[in-house]
């Protein structure tokens, strides 16, 4: 919010004008929040990128995860590669780490790191 309290505000302009006044100012800090989230979410597109082109295409990635506190596995295995297609086709692999994260954690599963083979690499954005 701005550095003018209401009270000088409604003792100088009246009410109507401090309001308008306050307003302004919320909306000048909801604009810069929503430009912070627009850059952080240009970040993260880029970190996508950089983690996609990190392995070659058709790369086997794998992890597991077990049940807080009761035990038992899952384990999920997944390759992603495309033929003959145009770049804005392809899937990148954190995409789809992603998807399976969230459905296996709907299911009570705790979050998995999938690593990519043959050299053993955790797949992060």
């Amino acid at each position: 919010m701005s550095g003018i309290s209401r009270r000088s505000l409604i003792g100088y302009s009246g009410t109507a004008a401090a309001g308008a006044v306050l307003a302004s100012g919320a909306a000048a800090e909801a604009a810069q929040a929503q430009g912070e989230q627009t850059k952080k979410a240009g970040a993260t597109a880029q970190g996508t990128q950089a983690a996609a082109s990190a392995f070659p295409r058709g790369t086997l990635f794998k992890g597991t995860s077990t049940v807080p506190g009761v035990g038992g596995e899952v384990a999920i295995t997944f390759s992603v590669s495309t033929v003959d297609a145009p770049a804005s086709y392809d899937i990148a692999p954190i995409e789809l780490a992603n998807a399976l994260n969230k459905i296996a954690q709907d299911h009570g599963w705790g979050p998995i790191t999938f690593y990519g083979t043959p050299a053993p690499a955790p797949l992060t954005q």
